[in-house]
Order: C-alpha cells, then sequence, then structure tokens
C-alpha cells in the first residue's frame, strides 16, 4: 500500500514477514504465496508492501547472487507485493522454541553485524521499487549487559563503516539505503535521548532511527517530545514500526494477572514496565517475573508484547493503541511527512493466546486497513497504482 502525504511525498506501508517462520529463500518465496498475497487480497489491495525478514545466511547467499534476487523481485511483483525495507534485527532463528536475548546477537560490537547488515542492503537494492529509498532496521547496538567502553567503540567504529558501505552501494547502483537503530527497552540505546547520544558523529545522511510504536509506549515516551529531540539532533526517522503493547491498568487484580499469565511466553521477551510514585520507571527484563512480584504492581504496567493494532484484548487488558495514534499524528499529521516508510510488525501473532493459524491472513489485512484508514484520518490519500 502506498498513500501520498499533502506535501506530495510518498508513504509506503508494509507488514514485516518475521510474523513466518521460513528462512531459506525456497520458504520465504512460499510464505508469499501462503501468506502476503492472501493479505493483499483480504485487504482489497492491487499492492501491498512487505518487510522481508531474511536470516545471514540466506541474506549472504541473496547479496552474493543476482540472479537469485532477480528471481525473488519477480515473485513479488507477480503476487502484488513490493519491498521498501527490511527487518534487520534478528541475525537468525527468530521463530527458535527459546528466542529471548538470543535475537540481540551478534551485536553492533561484532563483525558479523556489520557483515549481514550491508548484505541486507545489497540484496534490497536489487528489489526496490523505481523511484523508491529503502530502509533497513536493525538492533539497538545490544542488551545492555556488558556493554564495555571497548565495545562501544568498536561499535562507533562499524557504524561509520556502516556509512560509508550504504555510499558506495548507492554509488553502485543509484539506490539509496538508509539504516535505522530502532531503541529498545533493556538494551544499551532504550530510549531516544540514549539514541542521540549513541548516534553522536554519526552521518545522519545514512543512519537514523527506527521508531518502534510499542517500544516508544513502554519505555513512556512522548512522541511528540521524541520528534523534537530528534529533530534538534538532526536524527532522521528512517522508518516506523507500527506496533502497541499489552497495557494494563491495576496489575495487582487476581483476575487481572490470571489473564497476563496466559502471555508469559517462552519464546520472546516481555519486558514490562511500571512508573513509580516518583516518576523513575521500574522494570522486569520479563512478564513473568514481574508476575512473580519483582514489580510491586501498584501502578499500570506497560508489557513488550506487540498485539494487534485493530482490535482489544480481552478487557481488563488493553493496548497502547492511543499512542499510537498519537505518534501517527506527531509523524504525518503535519506540513511535512516525517517519515515515509510505516511497518506493521506484530510478530507475535502465532504466540497471541487463543491464535488460530488460519485466521493469520485477515488478521494482517486488518492491521493494514487500520492503518491506512488512519492515514487517510490525518489528510493522506490513498494511491492506486
Amino acid at each position: 500500500m502506498r498513500v501520498r502525504h499533502p506535501d506530495g511525498s510518498t508513504v509506503h506501508l508494509a507488514y514485516c514477514t518475521n510474523v513466518h517462520p521460513a528462512e531459506t529463500l525456497d520458504g520465504i518465496i512460499g510464505q508469499l504465496a501462503a501468506y502476503a498475497e492472501p493479505v493483499r487480497v483480504a485487504a482489497g489491495a492491487e499492492r501491498i508492501g512487505v518487510g522481508l525478514w531474511l536470516p545471514a545466511e540466506t541474506a549472504g547467499r541473496l547479496a552474493a547472487d543476482p540472479a537469485a534476487v532477480a528471481r525473488l523481485r519477480r515473485e513479488l511483483t507477480a503476487r502484488g507485493l513490493e519491498t521498501v525495507t527490511l527487518n534487520g534485527f534478528p541475525y537468525r532463528g527468530f521463530h527458535a522454541r527459546v528466542v529471548k536475548r538470543a535475537v540481540y546477537y551478534p551485536d553492533w560490537s561484532e563483525p558479523a553485524r556489520l557483515e549481514y547488515t550491508l548484505d541486507l542492503a545489497r540484496v534490497l537494492a536489487g528489489l526496490l521499487p523505481e523511484g523508491a529509498r529503502g530502509s533497513i532496521s536493525t538492533l539497538p547496538l545490544a542488551w545492555r549487559t556488558v556493554w564495555t567502553s571497548a565495545q562501544r567503540a568498536m561499535a562507533a567504529r562499524q557504524l561509520d563503516a556502516l556509512a560509508e558501505g550504504l555510499k558506495q552501494i548507492a554509488a553502485d547502483t543509484g539506490r539509496t539505503i538508509r539504516v535505522g537503530v530502532e531503541p529498545e527497552p533493556g538494551c544499551v540505546v532504550e530510549r531516544t535521548d540514549q539514541a542521540v547520544d549513541a548516534l553522536a558523529g554519526t552521518d545522519s545522511e545514512w543512519i537514523g532511527l527506527c521508531l518502534d510504536a510499542c517500544h516508544l509506549a513502554v519505555a513512556h515516551e512522548d512522541p511528540v517530545e521524541v520528534l523534537g529531540r530528534l529533530r534538534e539532533a538532526g536524527i532522521p526517522v528512517v522508518k516506523l514500526q507500527a506496533a502497541t503493547a499489552l497495557e494494563v491498568a491495576d496489575p495487582a487484580d487476581p483476575a487481572v494477572r490470571e489473564l497476563l499469565a496466559d502471555f508469559a511466553e517462552p519464546r520472546f521477551l516481555h519486558q514490562t514496565r511500571e512508573p513509580s510514585p516518583g516518576g523513575r520507571l521500574l522494570g522486569t527484563d520479563d512478564l513473568g517475573p514481574a508476575l512473580s512480584g519483582a514489580l510491586p504492581g501498584d501502578r499500570p504496567w506497560r508489557i513488550h508484547y506487540h498485539v494487534p493494532l485493530h482490535e482489544d484484548p480481552s478487557p481488563p487488558l488493553a493496548s497502547t493503541r492511543p499512542l499510537l495514534r498519537e505518534t501517527l499524528a506527531a509523524l504525518l499529521g503535519g506540513e511535512r511527512a516525517v517519515t515515509d516508510h510505516i511497518e506493521v510488525e506484530t510478530y507475535t501473532w502465532s504466540v497471541l493466546p487463543g491464535h488460530r493459524e488460519d485466521t493469520l491472513a485477515h488478521g494482517l489485512a486488518a492491521e493494514l486497513t487500520w492503518l491506512r484508514d488512519e492515514l487517510l484520518g490525518l489528510g493522506l490519500r490513498q494511491e492506486t497504482s
């Protein structure tokens, strides 16, 4: 899907394929047929965007094989799909039985992370539609523990090398691809003020931020303040991940805790935050410890658990959809579009309590339709083809 902002710029909408488990090229092409094309049909659209997730081994093989990239592009086009963005956060095994902290490795102090990201950029250069620029989201440097000054210095050097690599890809292919560091609770870069510090001196023509609206909510960040901070620092918003967090008003209520227990699942981390009376955020690295007493439960919780954009969880659970609406308005409700890539990233469909796989395509289509309608309500208009 594409929508046009009143300033004349095109904004690309996509859903992220990290919700699907395939990791080989044949598997990825298979999931386009099994899921992405049915999503497009269910959404009633001539074309939709897919934000591909390519694990490291597949990305490396594709980067070395232009014919394979051309094959992938043909498959996308034949199914009414296009790709302007890649999710470069998970390196591999995102649908392993247990992911948890493994998703943060290799981190940005390790050469493998730089190599993977440049491979993704080379692949994306061969997939981009005419006239579009590309984006890649990446992890917020590392998980926060055991992050030494030497690792920090190495990460800074590697980000500089990334900018040079992206510049060379643009010179070789004529395609501009930018990378967005994605703040996430529990990481070295959890909040946007930390992102400003971490990216100081980085070439902002090629490297900026990927804002995840779920992560913003869990970190209790205000989107208007965030955008002011980024604007003042000269850091671009490379893309927005449209996502909502799980929220509970009274985590001490036994009925609430019983419902939340179904969300404390073993695959992904679900960082949980509770504001304290003094304004400081209390937190746990997963929902299980929060339910076991690591948080007092005196004030509302926000939980890093991506829930569908278009529907509410079972009451008294709720989502942070109002904050997503505020984020969309801050980014795209003004005279100028602050970003041109929006990716729906509800990767948790398979672990949602009561989820049925045969409803996935319709659920993803409903999320995209909700997002499109929100943007049309802000004054954008839908492009046809």
